[in-house]
């Protein structure tokens, strides 16, 4: 009966879950229909109406050469080539740009605004990926450690002046998230503000979706044809981002941390399957070190 019982609370904790997730998701994609849906129409009337004022403008010519032409134009944005402007546009393709994109390659970003054309490049771009995204995680993760050393010291120096060690630990993580917010989130959007010449909401619109690895690609910093960026500008951007995803993994651990501290004091039973698992795990370690070992002799 008591094993029912457990097995009754775990389907439904999961249940629980998985309900959570998609409505979470269900709402979503409707407040994202209520907000988008009429300016997508407003554009789309827009664009027709543009396309038959300049069929009217130039009689010479006709539906069909306009269609191809804006063909034309797509094709060439899916492949990188900014339409507006002409041939002296910066390349796509320089190191610094280059750089930029194999970043965004290692961290699963995406922008989609730019990917390799040619065969090769496409076929060296999965094996570097796959070589890659572990290599950044685990590279990731080291940063990571040493972004715990540095606040364990930050918690260690605040115990000496305070000596309530909770308070401590509650100060010095409120340090870590505020210095990196400051650092990560806050000050970089009001460089790209003026860099790229959007307000402070674009630019913190574009951070955040970028530190989160969802990448539109609506914003993307050093492709506006019009300006002239600094060399290592996007080389720069690329270095940032690979610091910034340090740290908010590490916020998002201590997050998560948070939430399981929270679930297992909303639900004892969970702690106890915790438990279990923890002894299983600790016995099975200590099974296979025995089986291991070399039998000794009684004799």
């Amino acid at each position: 009966m008591a094993r029912f019982q457990e097995a009754a609370g775990k389907v439904s904790w999961t249940g629980l879950l998985v309900l959570a997730h998609f409505s979470y998701l269900l709402v979503g994609a409707t407040i994202f229909q209520i907000l988008e849906r009429e300016a997508e129409i407003n554009n789309r009337h827009h664009f027709q109406l543009e396309k038959l004022n300049f069929l009217a403008n130039y009689t010479c010519l006709d539906g069909p050469a306009l269609e191809r032409f804006v063909q034309v134009i797509l094709d060439a944005w899916e492949r990188g080539v900014n339409p507006s402007g002409n041939s002296t546009n910066p390349s796509n393709w320089d190191f610094s740009s280059s750089f930029f994109f194999a970043g965004t390659v290692v961290t699963t970003i995406g922008y989609g605004n730019l990917s390799p054309s040619t065969v090769t490049g496409q076929v060296f771009c999965v094996f570097y990926a796959l070589c890659g995204i572990p290599l950044n995680l685990v590279f990731l993760n080291q940063l990571g450690k040493c972004l715990t050393i540095h606040l364990g010291r930050l918690e260690r120096g605040l115990l000496s002046l305070v000596p309530h060690k909770q308070s401590v630990e509650v100060l010095a993580v409120g340090l870590f998230v505020a210095s990196g917010s400051l650092l990560f989130l806050v000050i970089p959007p009001l460089l790209f503000s003026y860099v790229e010449g959007w307000s402070y909401g674009e630019g913190f619109y574009y951070t955040f979706i970028t530190l989160s690895t969802i990448g539109f690609g609506d914003y993307v910093v050093g492709t506006d044809p019009d300006k002239h960026y600094i060399t290592v500008y996007r080389s720069l951007a690329g270095v940032w981002i690979i610091f910034a995803l340090a740290w908010l993994a590490l916020v998002l651990s201590m997050g998560s941390k948070l939430m399981e501290s929270a679930m297992v004091l909303t639900r004892p039973g969970l702690r106890k399957q915790q438990a279990e698992l923890e002894d299983g795990s600790s016995s099975g370690k200590l099974e296979e070190e025995l089986g291991q070992r070399p039998a000794q002799s009684n004799i």
